[in-house]
């Protein structure tokens, strides 16, 4: 395809919901060349328009696979990539379309398909995880006799833990099957709306968490581990609290989720971009949880405080076929971020106390809110991220003190009051509740909540990787796992 002649090549973004916020990209890019943002019609892009409009031309996206394609034919662009799952596979047929390098569109749907993706890793040898798909109660009883109980339950397409439900038996597994049924619009083109997977389970590596991530750079020269993230223990069902780099797995588990990663990154056929993995460390050795074909939610900012790369730079520089000269990121402290997550019941923000106090702490280098005083919030078990901290430590022992300390100095009021007037459907009692973060956090170490934090945080920590430029972070959305 040819592409006229510019002074400054033109990098088409396709933009929604995800692991990277425009800020992040306006500051990568801006010396780069011109950004295009190529969005759908959904309300997050409706509320970001005014700031993607400053920085640079917005053109939408129709939905229709030949529109779209014209679109992008038009405007040639020099390079296209997402961050956005759920943009992966329009972003595939966009680039087919436009001759630029990306992933295949056979390729995209491995990657954002969990049922084809287990068959494809089991089919080349890389991990047999048993799972089945599920569109409908009807699909339990085979489910069940394939895979087996205790299991996770989550959907094919998403992330950020949106309906993942762990099921420890047939009355939990249909109760929950009923209510996620109930809440999922049908899957395109017929797809299942639901996998079910054998529950993975970790060793013991208290006060730290037993799953890792891979953040990974795929091209030509074949494949590049950048780093291991460490993660702090899950809150649940499956929400991530936070994560830390550098990882503190000794060499030989480090060698073997590594080689693990590798071999599941060619057996999908991923030969160009970021790409994000996560693996559960069990007794028995590294499993696979899932491969995401896009940087890993807040990644980008742990990179820059960590080690001052850009992970959004690097992923157009090599859309364009230019050398990243990017190797593995070896930071010399350890860099961490926590946030805090949304209560699972719906709720009101009323306040949070003790950020000043936090940002003053030893080890901390910032805290910032995402939520305001009077905001409702949804409920749910997928991560909705409440603030950030984030900080530096000389040691892995160090940063557990700090962050502990932190939390221990945090307090959130909620009221639980149903503004309808009406009873909470789970019968918990309503009204105020003032909770410190340590409280419901992700140190399952720390004595149990109390039954008065369970309605209000039961399950309230997710990291936040630091800014993906200076020292304010922006929250993560739905993509950002």
């Amino acid at each position: 395809m040819r592409r006229p002649a510019r002074d400054r090549p033109l990098l088409a973004i396709a933009y929604d919901d995800g692991a990277v916020s425009p800020g992040e990209v306006g500051v990568a890019l801006a010396e780069l060349g011109d950004v295009v943002f190529l969005v759908p019609d959904t309300a997050h892009v409706a509320a970001m328009r005014p700031v993607l409009a400053q920085l640079g031309a917005v053109r939408d996206l129709s939905g229709d696979a030949r529109s779209d394609a014209e679109v992008v034919r038009e405007l040639a662009p020099d390079a296209l990539v997402t961050f956005s799952e759920r943009l992966i596979r329009t972003t595939a047929k966009l680039a087919r379309a436009a001759e630029l390098p990306y992933h295949s569109p056979d390729t995209a749907l491995l990657l954002t398909d969990k049922t084809r993706q287990r068959a494809a890793l089991r089919a080349a040898g890389v991990d047999d995880v048993r799972t089945a798909p599920l569109d409908s109660l009807a699909d339990w009883p085979a489910a069940l006799a394939l895979v087996g109980l205790p299991a996770v339950v989550k959907p094919v397409r998403g992330a950020g833990s949106r309906h993942t439900h762990p099921v420890h038996d047939e009355e939990e597994a249909l109760r929950v099957l009923t209510e996620v049924f109930a809440d999922l619009p049908p899957a395109p083109s017929g797809e299942p709306r639901l996998t079910m997977e054998e529950m993975l389970v970790g060793r013991d590596r208290l006060p730290l968490g037993d799953y890792a991530s891979v953040e990974s750079l795929c091209g030509p020269e074949g494949v590049t581990h950048l780093a291991v993230s460490g993660k702090l223990p899950l809150v649940a069902p499956f929400r991530e609290p936070g994560r830390y780099w550098p990882t503190q797995l000794p060499d030989d588990e480090r060698r073997a989720v590594l080689d693990l990663v590798t071999r599941a990154l060619e057996a999908l056929g991923v030969r160009h971009g970021l790409t994000h993995t996560e693996v559960k460390l069990t007794p028995e050795g590294p499993r696979l949880v899932e491969v995401n074909g896009r940087i890993g939610g807040h990644v980008n900012g742990l990179a820059r405080t960590a080690c001052g790369v850009d992970l959004v730079h690097a992923a157009v520089l090599q859309a364009l076929g230019r050398p990243t000269g990017l190797g593995p990121l070896r930071p010399d402290r350890v860099h961490f971020q926590h946030n805090g997550l949304a209560p699972v019941r719906p709720c009101r923000l009323v306040s949070v106390d003790g950020a000043a106090a936090v940002r003053a702490m030893a080890g901390i280098s910032g805290y910032r809110s995402f939520v305001r005083p009077d905001e409702r919030l949804p409920g749910g078990v997928m991560t909705r991220e409440l603030d950030v901290l984030w900080g530096v430590a000389d040691t892995h022992e160090e940063m557990v003190r700090v962050v502990r300390d932190a939390l221990e100095t945090l307090h959130y009021t909620f009221d639980f009051t149903d503004p309808q007037g009406g009873t909470h459907p789970t019968g918990a009692s309503t009204g105020l509740r003032t909770v410190a973060a340590s409280s419901c956090g992700a140190w399952q170490d720390v004595p149990a909540p109390e039954p008065t934090c369970e309605p209000t945080c039961g399950a309230a920590r997710r990291l936040t990787p630091e800014p993906a430029r200076g020292p304010t972070p922006e929250p993560a959305s739905e993509g950002a796992s």
